[in-house]
């Protein structure tokens, strides 16, 4: 039995300080919402799988090599010599924006199956499954992996959580919301920004309506202003976790794996959030989609902040 099992499509990133049409310095490294989760979860200490397809090729091969050094279960991990790796680029446009491109169109993540999905499931008996509402839009195939792993998830009597984390650059919200819908009578939490909770509900108050609907705890983002979670007990605030900020990117997927962590070591709702917010607050400290995601240690030390120097 594994922790957490979760699947989507790693990419290898370029990143850069300055507009990429103007040259300079770049950063190669990895990144997928997924893929950060599981790193988040190794380094918490809890045992993390994850299942995915990466090309027969130097990214694909950075990506396994990556997630291993990290502590990341890749038994599940498909190579193919039919599609290439795909890759995202970050820039900065301008103070405090950062642009994202993607080359990822016909990539070997998006080839990923029902078949080796359910059969990563059976293998691992997690205890949690993460899925996210970036897979199912990179392909019919992938959408139908998603779909199936998360019934038959249900089915089996385990945890399963959605991270929305909506990409206007993958599909459109009218699409997005009648997957992401469809998912939800196998959900048991489900983690939005206040701008995504529409995909999940038409009703004026869609947190009302999830819960009504069966959907045991609604996890909703809102940076600055920090995080609620509702339940059919009540609603809990969480204030963000004062940090300067170096780089936004990966931020809810710390959070997400802070969350997760505080549900396998059965913490309270508000230590959950606590933890969540606290890992959000470290990988925000630093460049990078999961090079800043905490050890045990790192969420003490993240309480420090202000500049402190430990001697």
């Amino acid at each position: 039995m594994t922790d957490v099992l979760t699947l989507g499509e790693a990419m290898a990133s370029i990143r850069t300080p300055q507009p990429v049409r103007l040259g300079g310095r770049a950063w190669l490294s990895v990144a997928g919402s997924e893929s950060n989760v599981a790193i988040g979860l190794a380094r918490l200490g809890h045992t993390a799988c994850w299942l995915g397809v990466v090309g027969a090729d130097e990214p694909g091969a950075l990506i396994r090599r990556t997630l291993r050094a990290e502590g990341v279960d890749t038994r599940y991990v498909r190579t193919t010599d039919r599609a290439f790796t795909g890759f995202v680029v970050f820039d900065r446009p301008a103070h405090d924006v950062t642009r994202v491109s993607y080359h990822r169109s016909g990539s070997a993540g998006s080839t990923l199956t029902a078949e080796e999905c359910l059969a990563a499931r059976a293998a691992t008996a997690p205890r949690v499954l993460h899925v996210t509402g970036i897979t199912p839009a990179l392909s019919a195939g992938a959408r139908e992996a998603v779909r199936a792993v998360t019934r038959a998830a249900h089915a089996a009597g385990t945890h399963v959580c959605l991270d929305v984390n909506y990409r206007g650059l993958l599909w459109s919200r009218a699409e997005a919301a009648r997957t992401l819908r469809e998912l939800l009578p196998w959900v048991h939490t489900v983690f939005a920004s206040e701008d995504e909770l529409d995909l999940l509900s038409a009703a004026p108050l869609p947190v009302a309506d999830l819960l009504a609907r069966g959907t045991a705890e609604v996890v909703v983002t809102a940076g600055a202003a920090g995080s609620h979670a509702h339940s059919p007990g009540g609603t809990l605030h969480q204030p963000a976790v004062p940090v300067t900020v170096v780089d936004s990117v990966g931020a809810g997927d710390a959070f997400v794996a802070g969350y997760l962590s505080g549900i396998l070591d059965g913490l309270s709702p508000a230590g959950r959030l606590l933890r969540a917010a606290t890992a959000g607050a470290a990988c925000v400290g630093t460049n990078g989609d999961w090079e800043g995601l905490p050890s045990r240690e790192g969420l003490d030390l993240a309480a420090h902040g202000d500049g402190t120097a430990l001697r």
